[in-house]
Protein backbone atom coordinates (compact mmCIF):
# COMPACT_ATOMS: atom_id res chain seq x y z
CA UNK A 1 0.00 0.00 0.00
CA UNK A 2 1.10 3.24 -0.65
CA UNK A 3 1.29 5.22 2.62
CA UNK A 4 1.70 9.60 2.81
CA UNK A 5 3.24 10.60 6.34
CA UNK A 6 2.23 13.92 5.91
CA UNK A 7 2.94 15.18 9.00
CA UNK A 8 6.02 13.13 10.33
CA UNK A 9 6.55 10.31 11.82
CA UNK A 10 9.42 8.49 14.25
CA UNK A 11 11.95 6.59 11.64
CA UNK A 12 11.26 3.12 13.73
CA UNK A 13 7.32 3.58 12.76
CA UNK A 14 8.31 4.21 9.03
CA UNK A 15 11.25 1.19 8.89
CA UNK A 16 8.51 -1.30 10.30
CA UNK A 17 6.27 -0.09 7.30
CA UNK A 18 8.71 -0.93 4.74
CA UNK A 19 9.69 -3.37 6.67
CA UNK A 20 6.28 -4.82 6.05
CA UNK A 21 6.35 -4.34 2.43
CA UNK A 22 4.44 -1.30 2.24
CA UNK A 23 5.77 2.46 0.36
CA UNK A 24 6.36 4.94 2.52
CA UNK A 25 6.18 8.87 1.30
CA UNK A 26 7.18 11.33 3.84
CA UNK A 27 6.62 14.44 1.58
CA UNK A 28 4.54 17.15 3.45
CA UNK A 29 1.86 17.98 1.39
CA UNK A 30 0.30 21.72 2.03
CA UNK A 31 -3.16 21.35 2.99
CA UNK A 32 -4.90 23.11 -0.08
CA UNK A 33 -2.94 20.63 -2.36
CA UNK A 34 -3.84 17.53 -0.86
CA UNK A 35 -7.34 17.81 -2.72
CA UNK A 36 -6.27 16.67 -6.11
CA UNK A 37 -2.55 14.58 -5.24
CA UNK A 38 -4.36 12.64 -1.49
CA UNK A 39 -6.03 9.95 -4.23
CA UNK A 40 -2.44 8.95 -5.35
CA UNK A 41 -2.33 7.17 -1.61
CA UNK A 42 -4.24 4.58 -0.12
CA UNK A 43 -3.63 5.78 3.47
CA UNK A 44 -2.84 8.99 5.26
CA UNK A 45 -1.00 9.38 8.64
CA UNK A 46 -1.44 13.13 10.09
CA UNK A 47 -0.44 14.76 13.77
CA UNK A 48 -2.18 17.80 14.16
CA UNK A 49 -1.44 20.36 11.40
CA UNK A 50 -2.93 18.46 8.68
CA UNK A 51 -7.08 18.12 8.84
CA UNK A 52 -8.87 15.44 6.83
CA UNK A 53 -12.62 16.73 6.57
CA UNK A 54 -15.23 15.35 4.19
CA UNK A 55 -14.12 17.73 1.58
CA UNK A 56 -10.63 15.72 1.44
CA UNK A 57 -11.67 12.40 1.38
CA UNK A 58 -14.40 13.16 -1.56
CA UNK A 59 -11.41 13.47 -3.62
CA UNK A 60 -9.35 10.26 -1.94
CA UNK A 61 -11.30 7.41 -3.43
CA UNK A 62 -8.32 5.22 -2.62
CA UNK A 63 -8.16 6.27 0.65
CA UNK A 64 -9.13 3.35 3.19
CA UNK A 65 -7.22 4.70 6.05
CA UNK A 66 -6.25 7.68 8.46
CA UNK A 67 -3.56 7.46 11.19
CA UNK A 68 -3.34 10.14 14.04
CA UNK A 69 -0.01 10.19 15.39
CA UNK A 70 -1.57 11.14 18.89
CA UNK A 71 -4.40 11.10 20.87
CA UNK A 72 -7.04 13.89 20.06
CA UNK A 73 -9.44 13.13 17.14
CA UNK A 74 -10.49 16.64 16.10
CA UNK A 75 -8.68 17.62 12.82
CA UNK A 76 -10.43 14.22 11.71
CA UNK A 77 -14.15 13.86 10.56
CA UNK A 78 -14.51 10.14 12.29
CA UNK A 79 -17.96 10.06 11.12
CA UNK A 80 -17.75 11.06 7.43
CA UNK A 81 -14.99 8.37 7.82
CA UNK A 82 -17.13 5.81 9.47
CA UNK A 83 -19.82 6.18 6.56
CA UNK A 84 -17.06 6.31 3.67
CA UNK A 85 -15.27 2.71 5.54
CA UNK A 86 -11.89 4.67 6.43
CA UNK A 87 -10.32 3.02 9.18
CA UNK A 88 -9.23 5.75 11.38
CA UNK A 89 -6.39 4.43 14.24
CA UNK A 90 -4.80 6.89 16.77
CA UNK A 91 -2.31 6.57 19.56
CA UNK A 92 -3.82 7.28 22.81
CA UNK A 93 -1.73 5.36 25.20
CA UNK A 94 1.44 6.33 23.83
CA UNK A 95 2.65 9.99 25.02
CA UNK A 96 0.50 9.94 28.18
CA UNK A 97 3.62 10.27 30.20
CA UNK A 98 5.16 12.95 28.25
CA UNK A 99 2.16 15.16 28.66
CA UNK A 100 1.83 14.61 31.75
CA UNK A 101 5.55 15.37 33.25
CA UNK A 102 4.89 18.93 30.70
CA UNK A 103 1.77 19.66 32.97
CA UNK A 104 3.66 19.03 35.98
CA UNK A 105 6.82 21.17 35.30
CA UNK A 106 4.42 23.97 34.16
CA UNK A 107 3.01 23.46 37.30
CA UNK A 108 6.27 23.75 39.29
CA UNK A 109 7.54 26.76 37.33
CA UNK A 110 4.71 28.75 38.08
CA UNK A 111 4.45 28.37 41.58
CA UNK A 112 8.15 29.65 41.52
CA UNK A 113 7.88 32.76 39.18
CA UNK A 114 10.10 30.55 37.04
CA UNK A 115 7.95 32.62 33.37
CA UNK A 116 9.31 35.86 35.09
CA UNK A 117 12.17 35.33 36.73
CA UNK A 118 13.51 33.66 32.87
CA UNK A 119 12.39 36.18 30.97
CA UNK A 120 13.81 39.03 33.01
CA UNK A 121 17.55 37.30 33.45
CA UNK A 122 17.46 37.08 29.49
CA UNK A 123 17.69 40.26 29.46
CA UNK A 124 21.10 42.27 28.73
CA UNK A 125 22.83 42.63 31.93
CA UNK A 126 20.17 42.26 34.80
CA UNK A 127 20.67 46.00 37.08
CA UNK A 128 18.08 44.67 39.38
CA UNK A 129 19.30 41.23 40.60
CA UNK A 130 18.28 41.68 44.33
CA UNK A 131 14.95 43.06 43.26
CA UNK A 132 14.37 40.57 40.95
CA UNK A 133 15.44 37.82 43.59
CA UNK A 134 13.26 39.17 46.13
CA UNK A 135 10.20 39.63 44.03
CA UNK A 136 10.75 35.54 43.11
CA UNK A 137 11.20 34.71 46.40
CA UNK A 138 6.94 34.50 47.24
CA UNK A 139 6.74 30.69 45.81
CA UNK A 140 5.13 28.06 47.42
CA UNK A 141 5.43 24.38 47.47
CA UNK A 142 2.83 21.71 45.73
CA UNK A 143 3.56 19.53 48.42
CA UNK A 144 -0.32 19.24 50.50
CA UNK A 145 -2.42 21.56 48.20
CA UNK A 146 -5.01 19.99 46.03
CA UNK A 147 -4.76 19.41 42.31
CA UNK A 148 -8.18 19.04 40.19
CA UNK A 149 -8.07 16.83 37.20
CA UNK A 150 -10.91 17.92 34.55
CA UNK A 151 -10.50 14.80 32.75
CA UNK A 152 -9.33 11.32 33.93
CA UNK A 153 -8.66 9.39 30.99
CA UNK A 154 -4.74 8.28 30.58
CA UNK A 155 -2.87 11.16 30.88
CA UNK A 156 -5.12 12.57 33.62
CA UNK A 157 -4.25 9.39 35.58
CA UNK A 158 -0.47 10.12 34.97
CA UNK A 159 -0.54 13.74 35.74
CA UNK A 160 -2.20 12.27 38.94
CA UNK A 161 0.74 9.61 39.61
CA UNK A 162 3.14 12.41 39.59
CA UNK A 163 1.33 14.52 41.31
CA UNK A 164 0.42 12.54 44.25
CA UNK A 165 4.22 11.56 44.28
CA UNK A 166 4.97 14.70 45.18
CA UNK A 167 2.95 15.04 48.07
CA UNK A 168 -0.59 16.43 46.23
CA UNK A 169 -4.08 15.65 46.97
CA UNK A 170 -5.87 14.57 43.74
CA UNK A 171 -9.50 15.15 42.95
CA UNK A 172 -10.81 14.56 39.69
CA UNK A 173 -13.92 15.16 37.13
CA UNK A 174 -14.83 13.51 34.35
CA UNK A 175 -18.29 12.90 33.36
CA UNK A 176 -17.57 9.40 31.61
CA UNK A 177 -16.04 8.20 35.27
CA UNK A 178 -19.07 7.06 37.53
CA UNK A 179 -17.21 5.41 40.15
CA UNK A 180 -16.71 7.65 43.44
CA UNK A 181 -12.75 6.39 43.61
CA UNK A 182 -10.76 5.39 40.79
CA UNK A 183 -7.24 3.29 41.64
CA UNK A 184 -3.66 5.16 40.15
CA UNK A 185 -0.48 3.18 40.22
CA UNK A 186 2.00 5.80 41.17
CA UNK A 187 5.14 3.60 40.37
CA UNK A 188 3.47 1.02 37.87
CA UNK A 189 7.37 0.83 36.97
CA UNK A 190 9.18 -0.01 39.27
CA UNK A 191 9.45 -2.94 42.51
CA UNK A 192 7.34 -1.19 44.68
CA UNK A 193 3.94 -0.96 42.79
CA UNK A 194 1.89 1.60 45.44
CA UNK A 195 -1.32 2.45 44.58
CA UNK A 196 -3.52 5.35 45.96
CA UNK A 197 -7.83 5.92 45.19
CA UNK A 198 -8.06 8.84 43.65
CA UNK A 199 -11.74 10.27 44.67
CA UNK A 200 -13.78 11.62 41.80
CA UNK A 201 -16.19 14.69 42.22
CA UNK A 202 -18.95 16.43 40.19
CA UNK A 203 -17.32 19.61 38.62
CA UNK A 204 -18.70 22.31 41.09
CA UNK A 205 -16.94 20.52 43.92
CA UNK A 206 -13.73 20.22 41.97
CA UNK A 207 -13.72 23.99 41.21
CA UNK A 208 -14.66 24.80 44.70
CA UNK A 209 -11.64 22.76 46.50
CA UNK A 210 -9.15 22.90 44.22
CA UNK A 211 -6.20 25.36 44.50
CA UNK A 212 -4.50 24.31 40.98
CA UNK A 213 -6.57 22.64 37.78
CA UNK A 214 -5.23 20.70 35.54
CA UNK A 215 -7.24 19.94 31.97
CA UNK A 216 -6.48 16.62 30.22
CA UNK A 217 -9.72 16.45 27.65
CA UNK A 218 -10.54 16.28 23.97
CA UNK A 219 -11.16 19.34 21.53
CA UNK A 220 -13.98 19.96 19.73
CA UNK A 221 -16.55 20.83 23.42
CA UNK A 222 -16.12 23.73 23.48
CA UNK A 223 -15.54 25.58 26.65
CA UNK A 224 -14.86 23.53 29.62
CA UNK A 225 -13.95 26.41 31.52
CA UNK A 226 -15.41 30.22 31.09
CA UNK A 227 -16.71 33.09 33.11
CA UNK A 228 -18.84 31.32 35.47
CA UNK A 229 -16.88 28.60 36.19
CA UNK A 230 -13.93 30.83 37.28
CA UNK A 231 -16.08 32.29 39.62
CA UNK A 232 -16.85 28.87 41.60
CA UNK A 233 -13.11 28.43 41.63
CA UNK A 234 -11.01 30.14 45.44
CA UNK A 235 -9.30 33.21 45.10
CA UNK A 236 -5.31 32.81 43.72
CA UNK A 237 -5.93 29.67 42.09
CA UNK A 238 -3.58 27.78 39.12
CA UNK A 239 -4.60 26.78 35.56
CA UNK A 240 -2.58 24.47 33.75
CA UNK A 241 -3.84 23.59 30.04
CA UNK A 242 -1.80 20.73 27.98
CA UNK A 243 -4.79 19.54 26.53
CA UNK A 244 -6.38 21.29 23.91
CA UNK A 245 -6.95 24.87 22.58
CA UNK A 246 -10.54 26.11 23.53
CA UNK A 247 -11.25 24.09 26.48
CA UNK A 248 -10.92 27.68 28.42
CA UNK A 249 -12.41 31.18 27.02
CA UNK A 250 -8.68 32.96 26.86
CA UNK A 251 -11.16 36.08 27.43
CA UNK A 252 -12.26 34.84 30.75
CA UNK A 253 -9.41 33.27 31.93
CA UNK A 254 -7.34 36.93 31.32
CA UNK A 255 -10.27 38.17 33.12
CA UNK A 256 -10.20 36.24 35.98
CA UNK A 257 -6.12 36.79 36.00
CA UNK A 258 -6.87 40.81 35.64
CA UNK A 259 -9.30 40.86 39.10
CA UNK A 260 -7.05 38.35 40.68
CA UNK A 261 -9.24 35.14 41.07
CA UNK A 262 -6.69 33.61 38.98
CA UNK A 263 -3.08 33.65 40.25
CA UNK A 264 -0.91 31.46 38.27
CA UNK A 265 -1.47 30.37 34.82
CA UNK A 266 0.55 28.11 32.22
CA UNK A 267 -0.64 27.09 28.90
CA UNK A 268 0.70 24.30 26.02
CA UNK A 269 -2.27 24.88 24.00
CA UNK A 270 -4.34 28.31 22.31
CA UNK A 271 -7.59 28.60 21.13
CA UNK A 272 -5.67 30.07 17.88
CA UNK A 273 -2.55 27.95 16.84
CA UNK A 274 -0.26 30.36 16.07
CA UNK A 275 -2.15 32.60 18.99
CA UNK A 276 -3.66 35.75 17.71
CA UNK A 277 -4.19 37.36 20.25
CA UNK A 278 -0.75 38.04 22.11
CA UNK A 279 -1.49 39.01 25.84
CA UNK A 280 -1.34 35.92 27.05
CA UNK A 281 2.43 35.46 25.88
CA UNK A 282 2.79 39.34 27.16
CA UNK A 283 2.39 38.38 30.24
CA UNK A 284 5.29 38.18 32.12
CA UNK A 285 4.07 35.54 34.61
CA UNK A 286 2.38 33.01 32.67
CA UNK A 287 3.96 29.89 31.81
CA UNK A 288 4.14 29.23 28.04
CA UNK A 289 5.02 26.42 25.56
CA UNK A 290 3.89 25.67 22.04
CA UNK A 291 1.88 22.69 21.58
CA UNK A 292 4.65 20.59 22.65
CA UNK A 293 3.15 17.72 25.24
CA UNK A 294 3.88 14.93 23.24
CA UNK A 295 6.91 16.17 21.71
CA UNK A 296 9.25 13.89 23.15
CA UNK A 297 12.05 11.20 22.18
CA UNK A 298 10.46 8.31 23.80
CA UNK A 299 6.65 9.59 23.20
CA UNK A 300 7.43 9.85 19.47
CA UNK A 301 9.29 6.56 19.24
CA UNK A 302 6.24 5.02 20.58
CA UNK A 303 3.68 6.68 18.87
CA UNK A 304 5.45 5.95 15.50
CA UNK A 305 5.95 1.62 16.92
CA UNK A 306 2.44 1.64 18.03
CA UNK A 307 0.59 3.31 14.86
CA UNK A 308 2.85 1.26 12.74
CA UNK A 309 1.89 -1.77 14.26
CA UNK A 310 -2.31 -1.22 13.71
CA UNK A 311 -1.46 0.17 10.43
CA UNK A 312 -0.04 -2.96 9.62
CA UNK A 313 -2.87 -5.62 11.51
CA UNK A 314 -4.98 -3.41 9.11
CA UNK A 315 -3.82 -4.13 5.75
CA UNK A 316 -3.17 -7.73 6.62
Amino acid sequence: MKILINDGLHEAGIALLEQAGHEVDTTSIPQDELLTKLSNYDAIVVRSATTVRKELMNAAPNLKLIGRGGVGLDNIDVDVAKEKDIAVFNTPAASSRSVAELALGHLFGIVRSLPMVNKAMNKDGVSDFKDLKKAASKGIELQGKTLGLIGFGRIGRETASIAIGCGMKVIAYDPYITEEEVVVNVHPDYDVNLKINVKTTPKDQLLAESDFISLHIPGGQGYVLDTEDFAKMKDGVGIVNCSRGGTISEEALLAAMDSGKVKYVATDVFEKEPPIDQRLLRSVSVGLSPHIGASTAEAQERIGIELAGKIIDFFN
